[in-house]
């Protein structure tokens, strides 16, 4: 029987399968994928959206080109847990809210659900002859903006005032037939109630769609202060998330924060203290430099770490985003990290610089299959790893499937498209093809194990050594024991779990 709280989570677009969510359910039907997943985690073009392939919303109400509430309850049918999206920071322009906006101007009654600059800034600089205040450097000097300049749209209101709002992420402003038009990603005030209301009533929406976990994406970009970073703000940051935690919990939901930060920073061990589960954007690079050098060391202390301290963690090798490399400094060092940049840029991967400023900030765009050499006995070796680590692990359809880079995509998606390189569709008659390979049956091979085991309990004693090249991973309860055996100097491994009252052999699998 899976256990949910640990049991493995699908991971894709809507549209990833078969064009529709219903292609994924019908995936999840097939009895090739009996007993894999637990769970699914659905990227946020689920709902109406229209930039940034979901990630900046206009409502939450189900995109019907995608999906349709047939296809979730046929996933409720197969006793599949959903984990959505939650954008706490920003909607689109296009949401109700910002079109009333810009239709009533002063009158709306959504004045203040998104940022006033002049507002939030005054008493705090200089106006300038742009119409928006110029806030004191003393202000902004410990602020990250995401973009150059300061993060403002001008808002032309009905009586062709000029309002500036606050804007982090993406803009696009343009005349046409006489009149301005938008399209961006414009942030929340939340010290506005009706902001509020709002992320009440959407964890409500979200939970009537059967999820049970709840990503929050770009959370720390919402409590902003003068005088502070505009980022992970204390104490605000854990204000915000301990005042929408309480409302997850009216609807039996979780919250999985996202952010991306370096290991020697310890943000991911604030999440946890705070009793958050945290993402472990650490393993994807760690299992591809234990390849690379032929050690488990920093995987083994990592696994350590993890279970010492009690982190709860989602894990993964593949996502819709890039293979993380931040995150690593201070886990491994800066010489370390540049070379797996290097390798995995000479298997394909791109990298993109933010502001160009590469010390800043970086990550390689590539699907894990190709980050690995497109080497099937490392993506099953990968595979296995990521199983025997501690936290639940969420598997990228594309892993899965065993995806190459796909550089035309990237080419068809033009300027800023880099990410398309790891976001193929699949056809039902590609994914038939493709459950034919190897690597694919055996994956799910392990998928199965890890899911119906009762060794991988959240109760288990999880204990990690490395010798060499060699790594071993054990997970034990009072009725069983699972053990991986590998060697990373020739990808061989072997998986071996035990009745423990018995002494016998469970399940086997060796790659010799």
């Amino acid at each position: 029987m899976a256990n949910h709280d640990l049991g493995v989570m699908l991971n894709a677009y809507p549209d990833s399968v078969g064009g529709r969510l219903s292609g994924l359910a019908s995936l999840l039907e097939r009895e090739e994928l009996k007993d894999a997943f637990t769970s699914l985690y659905i990227l946020p073009s689920l709902y109406h959206s229209d930039l940034d392939r979901g990630f900046c919303v206009v409502d939450y109400d189900l995109n019907e080109e995608l999906a349709s509430r047939d296809s979730l309850e046929r996933l409720k049918a197969l006793g599949i847990d959903l984990k959505l999206d939650f954008v706490l920071n920003h909607a689109s322009v296009m949401s109700p809210q910002f079109q009333d906006l810009l239709a009533k101007g002063e009158q709306s009654e959504y004045l203040d659900f998104f940022i006033d600059w002049n507002k939030f800034w005054e008493g705090c600089g200089e106006m300038s002859e742009g119409g928006y205040i110029q806030p004191d450097p003393r202000y902004i000097e410990s602020m990250f903006f995401r973009k150059p300049g300061l993060p403002i749209l001008m808002v032309r209101f009905p009586d062709g005032r000029e309002v500036p709002y606050w804007n982090t992420f993406y803009q696009k402003v343009w005349e046409e037939d006489g009149q301005r038009k938008y399209l961006g990603q414009m942030d929340l005030n939340i010290r506005s109630p009706k902001v509020w209301d709002f992320y009440d009533q959407t964890l409500a929406k979200l939970a009537s769609y059967g999820a049970r976990i709840i990503r929050l994406d770009a959370f720390a970009y919402a409590p902003k202060a003068p005088g502070k970073k505009n980022f992970m703000n204390e104490p605000e940051t854990w204000e915000v998330l301990d005042r929408v935690r309480r409302l997850a919990d009216k609807y039996g939901l979780r919250l999985l924060p996202e952010i991306h930060a370096s290991y020697g920073e310890g943000v991911y061990r604030q999440i946890a203290g705070k009793g958050y589960a945290t993402y472990d954007f650490f393993l994807p690079g760690l299992i591809i430099d234990a390849m690379e050098h032929q050690t488990g060391e920093h995987l083994a202390r990592w696994a350590r770490e993890l279970v010492e301290d009690g982190m709860t963690t989602v894990n993964m090798l593949g996502c819709h985003d890039g293979i993380p490399m931040l995150d690593l400094k201070g886990l491994l060092s800066d010489e370390r990290i540049q070379g797996l940049i290097d390798t995995l840029v000479s298997r394909g991967g791109y990298v993109k610089n933010l502001h160009g400023a590469k010390n800043m900030y970086y990550q390689v765009n590539a699907t894990y299959y190709s980050a690995l050499g497109e080497d099937d006995r490392k993506m099953l070796l990968a595979r296995a790893l990521q199983l025997f680590m501690p936290g639940k692990p969420q598997v990228w359809y594309l892993d899965l499937f065993a995806g190459r880079n796909d550089f035309a995509a990237m080419e068809r998606a033009g300027a800023d498209g880099h990410k398309e390189i790891n976001r193929t569709n699949l056809s039902a008659a590609e994914i038939q093809e493709r459950l034919r390979l190897p690597v694919v049956r055996d994956q799910l091979t392990l998928l199965r194990m890890r899911n119906t085991h009762r060794a991988f309990s959240p109760d288990a004693a999880v204990s990690a050594q490395a010798e060499g090249s060699r790594l071993t991973l054990r997970w034990e309860t009072e009725t069983e024991s699972a053990l991986l055996a590998a060697d990373l100097a020739d990808a061989s491994f072997r998986v071996t779990i035990q009745d423990r009252k018995t002494g016998d052999t469970a399940f086997e699998y060796t790659q010799a």
